[in-house]
């Protein structure tokens, strides 16, 4: 979405638009293409190229591109008709300080014709997230939204969380705000309705009822403690329940342990009850739950400091099922609800859309946005900004939310500020760090060997531009860190002096930063593909590109001492980097936390403070890099393992493998089990049983 251009722009998607007004633009136009070449870099300039890009701009509804000189796409917008708005960029006054810098950055202009206003708006929110213009409004931390599925490809339909694409069978209910959300829902649902958790392969495996049964969190259909009828009932009403008729099923739950009470069945009735008193939990923990609103989406929007927090909640079959604060990158002149509705097309750009939008702000397009969502939905999408009653309410809490987020999120930013501040002090590095990346290793014996890379900056970790590096080296010995270390910032940095050299790309006017600055901000990401129809792509677009491997680092840690730091620097200067700095992190005696040695060339090695700030912040760093390097050690075993078997742990044959796989079932269930479970499978003596626990247990480096 661009910016409203009756604020930014002249409008000139009128139908009535003054004929002599459009005659006075061509002959600009005309003028500027007789000019003499202006200065680089100039309004001028922009304006020329923009010009034109005006003589094959199509006359009817699209999606248009301004590019920079290096094909970098700066901008996308949506118009009724392409060759008006154009023009209007082309006007020497009337154009906002936001807007000139765009068009001073602007060396040229591509365009996709469409159909209708409706298919553009579409195209354009597909557009801005897959190549995130810089002069857009930019949905950053968005993410898939978790799901409950029940399934429905299986005798015992299964109740479990699901993201991504729908592409099992069964009923998606949601979206949910959180992870933690859905798994309170689906433990609770599970102690109500008694629907297995479990996966297939699990269920196929057993030959008696596992613990969920034992704690009454499941009806036990593998083994037949439950028929497939009464199952069947079971996840009906699981069903009913997500569904919105909850109340029915709580009436019919009662009217059954009421007659069980009857008949003496104190027993049945006791469990009816239990299931009752689920319900009423997991009704009782989702906070507001509307009268007047079946099924809504709440967007409430706040702006700060230059911040900007858009807030969530979904409220699902009359049921609150949480809430969710996102902080799109907006500039600080666009107008709150300019940012809200450039918000709303990119959010349900990879998302169903409910039946009722609501509002904390109007925007100015709102019949289009509803057209196009309900477009895309396949049934019709209210938007309304509510002014009293119910939804009035939800909407005013709702904005306290985004108000408390944008506070919170506003503290920390200034927090990890100082913090930044004291780090490059503590480092005496020439300016706060604006990317950090933190490497470590983790192996067993040299096996299964990964390098992972995190990033972290003013806005804390950057989970999105996390990397890992198999190690690929047949000639480094098992364990060899040093040489690890090499491997990694070899691949890591020959692929960023690939994609983005140090060279400093041409100056943007009133200080814009150069994509070619080690910031990342700015820079395409690959997403899915965008809809018919599909526009021609800008220069450089079928290349590999993200921002984790196109950002230069201002800082780096290395876990580890002086071996670790050198290897890190003559690999870099292999490469002819010799301008990042490098720290090494070594643990202290007895791998003591708070006793960290830091070696930094041209410096003896020191000590920071036990309780210096820098020093908790610098372990949170090296923690987390050790975190996800063990994590992707660990995934990469896992999946050896399992493509493997269970004959790669010593002592294991086939006949070993059988009994073990006939008692646990799957071979995670194995991996958990503890030593005493392992000597009680009929046919594993003690000897393999503490083969296969030391196996699943050994402590990654």
């Amino acid at each position: 979405m661009i910016a409203r251009p009756t604020r930014d722009v002249p409008d000139l998607d009128a139908d009535d638009a003054d004929i002599a007004e459009i005659d006075q633009d061509e002959a600009l136009i005309a003028d500027l293409a007789e000019e003499a070449e202006p200065a680089p870099g100039s309004v001028a300039m922009g304006r020329a190229a923009i010009a034109r890009a005006l003589k094959h701009a199509p006359s009817g509804p699209g999606v248009y591109r301004m590019l920079g000189p290096d094909g970098t796409v700066l901008y996308v917008g949506k118009a009724k008709s392409i060759k008006r708005r154009i023009v209007a960029y082309t006007r020497p006054t009337g154009l906002t300080a936001r807007i000139m810098r765009m068009v001073a950055a602007t060396a040229e202009m591509e365009f996709v014709s469409t159909g209708t206003e409706t298919e553009a708006l579409l195209l354009e929110a597909n557009l801005i997230k897959q190549l995130r213009p810089r002069f857009n409004v930019l949905l950053r931390d968005d993410k898939s939204f978790p799901y409950i599925l029940i399934t429905k490809d299986h005798v015992s339909p299964q109740i479990t969380k699901h993201r991504g694409a729908r592409n099992r069978p069964g009923d998606y209910y949601g979206p949910f705000a959180s992870v933690w959300a859905v798994n309170r829902t689906i433990n609770a649902l599970q102690k109500a309705f008694l629907v297995r958790s479990c996966s297939d392969s699990f269920y196929e495996a057993r030959t008696r009822p596992c613990l969920l049964f034992q704690i009454k969190r499941c009806a036990g259909p593998c083994t037949g403690e439950v028929s497939h009828t009464d199952y069947a009932e079971y996840v009906r009403e699981a069903r009913d329940f997500l569904s919105g008729r909850s109340k029915a099923v709580k009436e019919q739950l009662a009217r059954e342990m009421e007659a069980a009470s009857q008949e003496l069945e104190f027993e049945r009735a006791a469990a009816l009850r239990d299931r009752l008193a689920a319900l009423s939990a997991v009704q009782g923990t989702q906070g507001i739950n509307p009268r007047s609103v079946e099924e809504a989406d709440v967007f409430a929007i706040h702006q700060e400091g230059g911040a900007t927090c858009v807030q969530v909640f979904f409220f699902r079959t009359g049921q609150n099922w949480g809430n969710h604060a996102l902080y799109p990158r907006a500039d600080r002149t666009l107008e709150i609800g300019e940012v809200l509705e450039s918000f709303l097309a990119q959010f349900y750009e990879d998302k169903p859309c409910p039946r009722l939008i609501l509002l904390s702000h109007d925007i100015a397009e709102r019949e289009l946005l509803e057209e196009a969502l309900s477009t895309r939905a396949g049934h019709r999408v209210e938007i309304a900004a509510p002014k009293r009653g119910e939804k009035r309410e939800l909407v005013e809490h709702a904005l306290q939310n985004a108000r408390e987020a944008l506070g919170r999120k506003l503290a920390e930013s200034a927090s990890q500020a100082r913090l930044l501040e004291e780090l490059a002090r503590a480092f005496a590095l020439q300016g706060p760090p604006k990317r950090i990346e933190v490497y470590d290793n983790s192996h067993i014996m040299g096996s299964n060997a990964v390098g992972g890379m995190i990033v972290a900056g003013p806005e804390g970790f950057a989970k999105s531009q996390y990397r890992k590096f198999n190690i690929r080296s047949t000639e480094l010995t098992p364990g060899d860190d040093y040489g690890m270390m090499r491997e990694v910032l070899t691949r890591r940095f020959s692929r960023l002096l690939k994609e983005n050299p140090r060279a400093t790309a041409s100056p943007l006017p009133d200080g814009e930063r150069s994509t070619a600055q080690p910031s990342g901000e700015g820079q395409p990401s690959t997403m899915a593909p965008s809809p018919s129809p599909q526009p021609s792509p800008p220069r450089g677009e079928g290349e590999e590109s993200d921002a984790a491997s196109s950002a230069w680092p201002d800082l780096l840690l290395i876990d580890g001492g002086p071996g670790q730091l050198k290897a890190a620097q003559e690999t870099l200067a292999g490469l002819g980097v010799t301008d990042v700095p490098m720290v090494g992190v070594a643990k202290g005696p007895d791998r003591d936390a708070g006793r960290e040695t830091f070696y930094v060339e041209g410096r003896e090695p020191f000590r920071l403070e036990p309780r210096d700030p820098v020093l908790y912040f610098v372990q949170r760093l090296r923690d987390e890099a050790h975190r996800f390097a063990i994590g992707s050690h660990r995934a990469r075993r896992k999946k050896d393992l399992t493509q493997a078997g269970l004959q790669e742990i010593p002592g294991i044959g086939p006949t070993r493998k059988r009994a073990l796989l006939h008692h646990f079932g799957t071979l995670k269930a194995i991996e958990r089990a503890s030593l005493a479970d392992l000597e009680g499978v009929p046919g594993v003596n003690a000897a393999t049983a503490r083969a296969v626990y030391d196996f699943f247990h050994a402590k990654a480096t």
